[in-house]
């Protein structure tokens, strides 16, 4: 086994970080950040991840990209611009405090169905046709619908239809699977808590493990088997997530925990990692 360390700044960083109103983001400068567009910017894998599902649905044609990764200083003046055109009222509802929005995260990114007027704040994004597609496969991608009709007092942000969320693979089948927000899925994994006793899940015929560890004061130790694919993302309130890929039968937990049910059919990119840290 290798013990990782993990530092108090890294609580804050990784794929499964929760940013609303009551936690901020701490970096404004995300990981590596590549063009998905001529001014739409996104951090690397989860531009991998939307290009290889829009691929998959000849998505480009009908989609546009709205909007990207944003510094704070271009979210206070999405914010200034928003309630001097719109109101407090609508700008709460549907903008994001400069630095608690997730398109500091260069994880996030707004589309649009592709017409001769695009909404910037607010595009449109039926849940018919090719958008439609894409909501169903999104979470087979590591992208969640992040603020759903119904979970308004959950989430703090008004159903937005066309925002979507890079988590990663398999959290975005959990939480998809499971009707969970991001925040209700950070509550809902600290039940796992401990690698000895994870949430166990069936993707690509491979099993996965995740499990919660509590930050400590000064530093965190983790313990991973080494010799296969891991993940460790902080998420930005108490504690860390630790995703770990196993073959059944391997000498991880017991897999008759796994959720088999539905056969999940993911992305070669579902099996890109560096190192052993899986990205």
């Amino acid at each position: 086994m290798k013990k990782v360390i993990l530092s108090r700044e890294e609580l804050h960083k990784g794929t499964l970080i929760l940013v609303n109103e009551r936690h901020g983001i701490t970096c404004d400068a995300p990981g590596e950040l590549t063009n998905v567009d001529a001014d739409i910017q996104l951090e690397r894998q989860t531009a991998v991840l939307l290009e290889e599902l829009m691929r998959e649905i000849g998505g480009w044609s009908s989609i546009v990209p709205v909007s990207g990764w944003r510094s704070r200083a271009e979210q206070q003046s999405i914010w200034d611009s928003s309630l001097r055109e719109n109101g407090p009222e609508y700008t709460r509802t549907y903008v994001a405090l400069p630095g608690h929005s997730e398109h500091q995260t260069g994880l996030a990114i707004d589309l649009g169905l592709r017409q001769e007027h695009i909404d910037f704040i607010c595009p449109a994004f039926p849940d018919t046709g090719v958008c439609g597609q894409f909501g169903k496969r999104a979470a087979d991608y590591g992208f969640i619908l992040r603020y759903p009709a119904g979970k308004e007092k959950i989430t703090g942000i008004g159903c937005e239809p066309w925002h979507f969320r890079y988590v990663g693979i398999p959290h975005a089948r959990i939480m998809t699977e499971n009707n969970l927000t991001l925040e209700e899925y950070t509550d809902y994994i600290k039940q796992f808590d401990s690698p000895l006793h994870p949430y166990c899940i069936r993707v690509g015929g491979r099993a996965v493990y995740v499990s919660y560890i509590a930050a400590n004061s000064a530093q965190t130790v983790v313990e991973v088997n080494e010799t296969a694919p891991y993940y460790i993302s902080g998420n930005n309130v108490d504690g860390f997530v630790l995703t770990q890929w196993r073959n059944f039968g391997s000498d991880l937990p017991n897999t008759d925990r796994c959720n088999t049910a539905g056969k999940a059919v993911v992305g070669s990119a579902n099996y890109r990692y560096a190192g052993k840290r899986k990205v």
